[in-house]
C-alpha cells in the first residue's frame, strides 16, 4: 500500500536475456500468447497495436470455465526500455476498475534484464492479490521460456 491509501501491486523479476528481446516477449502478440496468464490458462488470441493510443485485446480461457477479455489503451511505448498501459475486464467483477500498468527493463548484465512491473490502483486488496497471483504465474512462465533459450 502507498502512502495515500491506494492498493498497488509492485514485481521485480531478473530475466535472462536483453531488454530488447524481453520487450519483444512483452509485446509481441505470438510470444504473450505462450506465457500470458496464471498457470493452466491458455490465452486463445492477442491482438496489439503497438503505440501510444493503440489498442489491445487479450483472450483468455482458464482451465474451466468461460473465455474472458482484457481490454486496455497503451499510454507510453518506449523500446527497449518500458511501456505502460491501461489494463480492464471486458465483463469486470464489481470490484474491478481499469488500472495502469508500468513495465520497466534495466540492462544489469552481460544477457539479464530486470523487469519491474507495477500496477494501480486496485479497488480492494483481494483484486490486487488475484493480479499479484496472475503476474507472478505469467512472468514466471517468461522467464522460464527465456532461460531455456540459454540451455
Amino acid at each position: 500500500m502507498t502512502q495515500d491509501g491506494d492498493l498497488r501491486l509492485h514485481l521485480e523479476y531478473e530475466l535472462e536475456d536483453l531488454p530488447p528481446a524481453v520487450f519483444r516477449e512483452l509485446t509481441d502478440p505470438r510470444e504473450v500468447a505462450r506465457w500470458w496468464g496464471p498457470d493452466g490458462f491458455s490465452t486463445p488470441s492477442v491482438e496489439i497495436d503497438l503505440r501510444p493510443g493503440g489498442a489491445y485485446r487479450i483472450a483468455m480461457q482458464p482451465p474451466e470455465g468461460e473465455l474472458f477479455y482484457l481490454v486496455g489503451e497503451y499510454i507510453d511505448v518506449d523500446p527497449p526500455v518500458g511501456l505502460s498501459y491501461t489494463f480492464r475486464w471486458e465483463d469486470p467483477d464489481p470490484e474491478d476498475r481499469e488500472t495502469v500498468v508500468t513495465l520497466s527493463l534495466y540492462d544489469t548484465d552481460v544477457h539479464r534484464t530486470q523487469l519491474t512491473l507495477d500496477q494501480g490502483a486496485f479497488a480492494t486488496e483481494r483484486r490486487r492479490a488475484l493480479h499479484e497471483e496472475g503476474w507472478s504465474q505469467g512472468l514466471g512462465k517468461l522467464g522460464e521460456m527465456l532461460a531455456s533459450q540459454w540451455d
